[in-house]
């Protein structure tokens, strides 16, 4: 926190003159690089008593607020509360950089304070800030009170304001407020265009969302990643390949984002084919390789099988996330090498800048499952709270179940599931039912399906393995009993799917 400037007296006219003329303004945009930069030109500011005019305030708190190579939002807040008569830029600029924080929340306040104590009041530049953060919050029913404000000023012509409303509606599940905001314009831009795509394959409704893609005029590069990634979150990944292809046809060039989308798709389909180029594409093409991107190579070749390639490129990595090393660790463990996942967890535990969260966990409990080392499972949970302070969530437990299960403790695993601190869902219960089947526990195995049908009447599987446990355990009346009650409900075995990539495309083949 920098000193109070309170004291220092108001800079004559010939000061002011001074601050325009001096490079000491001009040095944040050439030589200040970081905060601690920016800390030593402000200090200097202070001490000469020309912190006190707002003109060099403003420059001071606009970079430390938004520059990407000195963001300190708690500078910036610190600087802001030692401005007297904050103007229109300063507000704006503190909201601004809120907005874009991890505490938006802060944005609002700040803008509710402005309302209330300030003679300075919002205008058009204010306001999509404020919408932003009710975005990030995913407080659409608040922010529609503001636009209510929007309304009654006239600004809700505004393209600015009114795209920045579009998407808070689109982006928080409000697809009829979205839309009739939407169609309310006749000439809405494409960015309003591409909120309401992002909306619609949101919430599930791609196909509404293809039909808004195809009619968008003037498409942009974030047009086709908004429909690329809405296919990827839908499970459409197939389509997903193929509008890339067309977007490389029409030679747009794909951002970041759209290649993250991309690999996601190629790891689902196990398509390594395309996955590679897609990773040659990045290379030759000089695209960011930022944590994001490296965590996405590295989980596309590790679902696709080739990890020697993913850890050739987690080798290469001289700045790894901690998502890339929960990758390669997963990776590890899902494809038979958990000796090499255990080594890994150890080095990333050992690492000095980084510790193992909730994701790593996950990641080593996997590797224990797979290669059914109970008691070292066990110590991973246990050291998750006792070591780490990490509370174990549902895929934590499920992975504790599942290894207990495989082992044949079957009791031991009713137990642990009888004592979460949270209500089991699906995925436990048919874990639980998977391994009683297996070790032809039946008094178990029965409770585990009338609870997996609680939580999802529509699960098949649990009349499936309930009438294998059965029939398993030498009690084949039971079992066709069971497979009677599935022809009665009408209860229909979900299919068997399976892919696999010849020659570069997908093929898929039902059972």
């Amino acid at each position: 926190m920098p000193p109070c400037i309170c004291s220092f007296n108001p800079p004559s006219t010939s000061i002011c003159k001074f601050i325009s003329d001096q490079p000491f303004l001009s040095m944040l945009e050439t030589n200040c690089h970081s905060i601690k930069d920016l800390k030593k030109i402000h200090a200097h500011l202070i001490k000469t008593g020309l912190a006190r005019d707002t003109i060099a305030a403003s420059r001071v708190l606009a970079f430390c607020a938004t520059s990407p190579s000195a963001r300190d939002l708690h500078y910036a807040y610190s600087v802001f509360r030692h401005i007297e008569k904050p103007n229109l830029f300063i507000w704006n600029t503190i909201i601004r950089g809120f907005c874009q924080s991890s505490d938006p929340h802060v944005a609002i306040q700040l803008f509710v304070e402005m309302l209330v104590t300030s003679p300075v009041r919002p205008e058009r530049l204010t306001y999509p800030s404020v919408f932003k953060a009710f975005t990030q919050l995913g407080l659409a029913e608040n922010g529609a009170q503001l636009h209510g404000r929007i309304i009654k000023l006239g600004l809700d012509s505004d393209p600015f304001i009114r795209n920045s409303i579009v998407h808070m509606y689109s982006n928080c599940g409000l697809l009829d407020n979205a839309k009739n905001l939407f169609d309310e314009n006749e000439d809405s831009d494409v960015v309003a265009w591409n909120s309401m795509v992002m909306g619609f394959a949101k919430c599930g409704e791609v196909d509404e969302s293809w039909r808004l893609f195809v009619k968008t005029p003037s498409k942009n590069e974030t047009s086709w990643n908004t429909m690329i990634s809405g296919y990827v979150r839908n499970g459409k990944w197939v389509e997903a390949l193929e509008l890339f292809q067309e977007m490389q046809a029409e030679k747009i060039r794909p951002s970041e984002f759209t290649l993250v989308s991309v690999l996601n798709a190629c790891s689902k389909l196990g398509a390594l084919e395309q996955g590679k180029w897609v990773h040659e594409y990045i290379e030759k093409n000089n695209i960011e390789l930022n944590v994001i991107v490296i965590t996405a190579i590295i989980d596309m070749y590790c679902k696709c099988g080739d990890v020697e390639t993913a850890g050739r490129v987690f080798k290469a990595t001289p700045r790894k996330g901690l998502s890339s090393w929960n990758s390669m660790i997963l990776g590890l463990a899902t494809n038979g090498f958990e000796n090499k996942a255990f080594d890994l967890f150890l080095e990333l535990d050992k690492s000095p800048n980084l510790r193992p969260d909730s994701v790593s966990f996950i990641a080593i409990l996997t590797a224990c499952n797979h290669s059914v080392r109970v008691d070292n499972a066990t110590e991973y949970f246990k050291a998750m709270t006792e070591k780490y302070g990490i509370e174990p969530n549902i895929k934590h437990y499920g992975c504790m179940v599942d290894v207990l299960g495989r082992d044949g403790r079957i009791e031991e695993a009713a137990e642990l599931v009888r004592n979460m601190p949270m209500r089991p869902d699906g995925v436990i219960w048919g874990s639980l039912l998977s391994a009683c089947k297996n070790h032809r526990n039946v008094g178990v195995a029965e409770w585990a399906a009338r609870n997996l049908l609680l939580s999802d009447p529509n699960e098949t599987s649990a009349y499936v393995m309930l009438s294998n446990v059965y029939a398993k355990s030498g009690d084949f009346k039971r079992a066709v009993q069971e497979r009677v009650r599935m022809k009665e409900k009408m209860v229909l075995k979900q299919p068997g799917c399976s892919l696999i990539e010849v020659n570069g495309e997908v093929h898929e083949f039902v059972s």
